[in-house]
């Protein structure tokens, strides 16, 4: 399928040759007839994409302050692989469309359907859904029509914060496209109107769809506003224009009666002058976007749903009232439309909207070939292919790589290891269609895909890296080891004990084939953990651990706290489980968990925890896991004493080995055996070498992880 993106680090624009995404659950699959440019909104996005690196700063302090937290926890060189990799990546473009359901993992549509999609919506020809990003589109109304639904729901929730009421006198600063639709949503509930903007171009069009006065918006406009207004001020101020100035905030301050209302749809300057509200007692109001539910996850992709008597319109409900409204022409769109390019030229369209030759537009159209059945998604490569195999390089190595999931973490740590480590890379999906090509362009990979199966079904695959949200981990590695492959899995391994009985058992009954399965605990690996092993190789008595992490919040709305995906504790504190047993050489048979009170109901505020393990040779570990310390302390700090000797190791850049009055000190480069890890997995895979990590020891530490959870339910120890 075809798709406009733009590169998160250079800005540029491309039409690109994409695989078609997969389906998920609670989501229908859509073939677009029609997608709208949003011009103020996309022109701000390729400016900021364009900007160089101090601009891009400039205009995101606040990723700024999450960099410099990130770089005195994790240390800079990890810190600016992460941001590497977030800008060598690509953006997609749009979220207003229109277009027919291929397939339907939901019962409110069906295939054949009609529809209007809002958010995920791109321009792209095939597009996935989520539910109540979605409407039915009657079928008076066209699939241009239709592709506007999006921008009438975001002008319409900004007429809703501005809870207008019928005669009152209301002010539209800025008359684009947001501003026209707002402009007419004003007029059919009864308001008097009127339209400021610091161009004329759109007055005429204003006029026609409903505006009663149109004014520049300058010093000079406060005379026929005050005039119009019987000396008045205006009642409410939408303000919908697009502008990094601090000139429409002020224009507002001046039209407004006392205790008028201000609402702010557009992105402006957010200087307010104090006076101004001081002394007329303004009120500002930030729509957000479409309405109740936009960015909220649990509504947005896991389907919950507002109840409508408390919540009357939620983003949805906004998005059908518009379509409604349209379909009644009592929202006339077809005016606004001034260009429309087929999506092949779809590059053209934005050299229109971004043009320094100023050329006039409102609505720009991107149309897509015409729908002709329920089929046409067999027409979409499920794969597309980069190079030719016959130029992937030689197979000497006996290994090569298929890769599932690319997030930041894979692209910023284990692709760059593969990539050094110069094995053989076919494959690579991921459910992101750009994502997938920039992958696969960028480290190499012979084709990519958005569907697994076209991993685990390539017979010329023989290692599988898994690299995608807990909650698939378990069924990937059965499913990679039912098709004879060596699997590497992020850690964890699984999220439930069953899932992990039913891995335990797949790869005994393949166990003729010899298939390397590890986890990803690669602190085992690092330096300056086996120079500690290795300090207490000699050691007779049990050890005694204590491992801090610092690992810091995460935002409530983050993928980790939805349902099924186990949380932090059990996506995280395994890592550090499995280094203590790697160090006491032993087996966790005892877990005690406690917690602090937590301080909220917010998603992560039950994150932090402290843990005491007992080993089987009688070790005893702590890992006290916070979430809630300072950025600027290293992440990991770990203390180990036994037998006369005591070791300390400081966020991987140093460790200190005391015993009999003497001290050393070594330095390392901060590395936490990532590197080390992936080669033994490669050599393992390659037959080379025996697993250094047995699955029992991978498995041992996952059920102790699990019983974190357990023990803090129970409110007592956990016997293995």
């Amino acid at each position: 399928m075809m798709q406009i993106v733009q590169h998160q680090r250079t800005g540029r624009l491309s039409l690109e040759e994409l695989p078609s995404p997969q389906i998920r659950p609670g989501s229908i699959l859509v073939c677009n007839q029609a997608s709208l440019i949003s011009s103020g909104t996309e022109r701000t996005s390729i400016a900021t994409a364009r900007a160089s690196l101090i601009g891009k700063a400039k205009s995101r302090p606040d990723l700024v302050k999450q960099v410099i937290d990130n770089a005195k926890r994790d240390g800079i060189v990890a810190t600016y692989r992460k941001v590497q990799s977030r800008l060598m990546n690509y953006k997609e473009l749009g979220y207003s469309s229109a277009g027919i359901v291929l397939e339907s993992s939901i019962s409110e549509f069906r295939p054949g359907d009609r529809v209007a999609c809002a958010g995920d919506a791109h321009h792209a020809e095939v597009i996935v859904v989520p539910k109540h990003l979605a409407v039915a589109l009657p079928s008076g109304v066209t699939f241009e029509e239709g592709a506007f639904t999006t921008l009438g729901a975001i002008a319409m929730q900004g007429v809703r914060q501005a809870t207008v009421q019928l005669g009152e006198t209301v002010a539209v600063i800025g008359l684009g496209l947001l501003g026209l639709i707002t402009v007419q949503l004003l007029k059919a509930n009864g308001c008097r109107v009127i339209g400021l903007d610091i161009s004329s171009n759109n007055f005429e069009l204003a006029r026609h769809l409903g505006s009663d006065l149109c004014v520049y918006s300058d010093n000079e406009a406060m005379g026929p506003i005050r005039e119009f207004t019987n000396g008045y001020g205006v009642d409410s101020i939408i303000i919908t224009a697009s502008s990094a100035s601090n000139q429409p905030m002020e224009m507002a301050c001046q039209i407004a009666h006392k205790r008028s209302k201000i609402v702010v749809v557009g992105a402006v300057g957010m200087k307010v002058p104090r006076p101004s509200f001081y002394e007329k007692e303004l009120t500002v109001t930030i729509a957000c976007s479409y309405g109740p539910g936009r960015y909220d996850a649990s509504y947005e992709y896991q389907g919950v749903d507002y109840p409508l008597g408390y919540v009357r319109w939620t983003e949805n409900r906004n998005m059908g009232a518009v379509v409604d409204l349209i379909a009644r022409h009592s929202l006339n769109v077809r005016p606004l439309i001034t260009h429309q390019f087929p999506i092949s030229r779809g590059l053209d369209a934005y050299d229109l909207i971004t043009s320094k030759k100023h050329i006039q537009h409102v609505g720009v159209i991107l149309n897509y070939p015409p729908f002709e059945s329920a089929s046409l998604i067999e027409t979409h490569a499920k794969r597309i292919i980069l190079a030719p195999r016959s130029e992937v390089k030689a197979v000497s190595s006996k290994v090569t790589i298929g890769f599932i999931g690319a997030g930041h973490f894979a692209q910023a740590i284990l692709l760059p290891v593969l990539k050094r480590l110069d094995v053989p890379l076919l494959g690579v999906a991921t459910a992101n269609p750009i994502n997938a090509r920039s992958v696969a362009a960028t480290y190499g990979f012979a084709y990519c895909a958005t569907d697994p199966r076209e991993i685990l079904n390539d017979s010329n695959t023989s290692a599988v890296f898994i690299a995608t949200r807990h909650d698939s981990h378990a069924q990937l590695v059965i499913d990679a080891l039912n098709h004879g492959k060596h699997v590497f899995v992020v850690i964890p391994l699984a999220v439930g004990h069953e899932q992990l009985a039913e891995i335990a058992a797949t790869h005994k009954s393949r166990s003729n084939d010899e298939l390397v399965l590890m986890a990803g605990f690669n602190r085992r690996f690092s330096k300056p953990f086996r120079d500690i092993r290795s300090f207490f190789s000699t050691t007779a008595t049990p050890l005694a651990i204590s491992y801090r992490v610092n690992a810091g919040e995460l935002a409530p709305n983050h993928w980790i706290y939805e349902p099924g995906q186990g949380g932090r504790i059990v996506g995280e504190t395994c890592h550090f489980i499995d280094c203590m047993t790697y160090l006491t050489n032993a087996t966790p048979i005892r877990v005690f968990a406690e917690a602090p009170a937590p301080t909220s109901t917010l998603p992560g505020a039950k994150d932090s925890v402290s843990v005491i393990i007992r080993f089987s040779d009688g070790s005893i570990g702590h890992l006290l896991y916070v979430t809630s310390g300072d950025p600027s302390m290293g992440k990991e700090y770990c203390e180990v004493s036994g037998g006369g000797g005591t070791a300390l190791m400081n966020n991987f850049r140093e460790i200190v080995l005391c015993r009999s009055g003497k001290r050393r000190r070594i330095s390392y480069g901060g590395g936490k055996g990532h590197l080390e890890e992936i080669e033994h997995f490669v050599a393992a895979a390659a037959g080379r070498v025996r697993p250094s990590l047995s699955l029992q020891s991978i498995l041992d530490a996952s059920y102790a992880t699990l019983a974190i959870e357990e023990s803090l339910h129970r409110g007592g120890p956990i016997d293995l």
